[in-house]
């Protein structure tokens, strides 16, 4: 989730309270919310790790394409996957104003339409969070990237303070996972990407949130990873 609201989480047993018929009542709070007061600092957050990406790129769970208007010039091709029919529709309507080329396609973080190595780049934000094992997907990501290639990344993650950390634990358990589609804001990601064949060459830790409503999502990393 980006802070506010999130991409639905490209996995097989959630999206559907995130857009569409079945959204849950919080999510639909965050989205009326994001459209009356957009979140400033997030949409910076989402230009300055899209800044300097050349070539084929993939975006996985792409919600609504509100990143698209961030891809810079260098990229001839952007391939969006987004499982949710109704994000994929507002996703289109994006995507005829953005400066590369866009195909979305419907698909899951676990199973993605590419080949093997046919990427130069890899973009999540706010997926690693929801998705059911991060193992599985971060593998798939492997795959489809070249050797040498670039994960991009912007992910919540959990508090290195111990006190925050139980509050975050708590929400989850309580409210968060269950109606944001399986979002879990205490998962340890970074140690996750390299364990699954990247380096990391960037990491940002920051904490940001749009609002009290979502500050157990305010710590982040941020950066960029290539593929081993």
């Amino acid at each position: 989730m980006n802070g506010h609201h999130p991409p639905v989480p490209p996995t097989e047993s959630s999206g559907s309270t995130l857009y569409g018929p079945q959204q849950s009542r919080f999510a639909r709070f965050l989205e009326r919310r994001e459209e009356r007061r957009p979140d400033p600092g997030a949409r910076e957050l989402r230009r300055r790790l899209l800044a300097g990406l050349e070539g084929r790129v993939l975006e996985v769970g792409s919600g609504d394409g509100r990143s698209f208007e961030h891809y810079p010039p260098g990229v001839t091709a952007l391939l969006a996957v987004e499982p949710d029919a109704t994000a994929r529709e507002t996703a289109a309507e994006r995507a005829r104003t953005a400066m590369v080329p866009i195909e979305i396609a419907d698909g899951l973080a676990e199973r993605l339409p590419a080949d093997d190595g046919s990427f130069d780049a890899v973009v999540v934000m706010g997926v690693l969070c929801s998705v059911a094992d991060p193992r599985v997907v971060l593998q798939e990501l492997r795959r489809v990237l070249r050797e040498g290639g670039e994960l991009r990344f912007w992910e919540h993650v959990r508090s290195r303070h111990v006190l925050f950390r139980t509050l975050q634990r708590v929400l989850d358990r309580l409210f968060w996972t269950k109606a944001l589609g399986g979002c879990e804001t205490t998962r340890d990601t970074d140690s996750a990407i390299q364990a699954a064949g990247f380096n990391l060459e960037r990491l940002e830790r920051g904490f940001h949130s749009s609002s009290l409503f979502t500050i157990t999502t305010a710590p982040y990393i941020h950066g960029v990873a290539r593929r081993v």
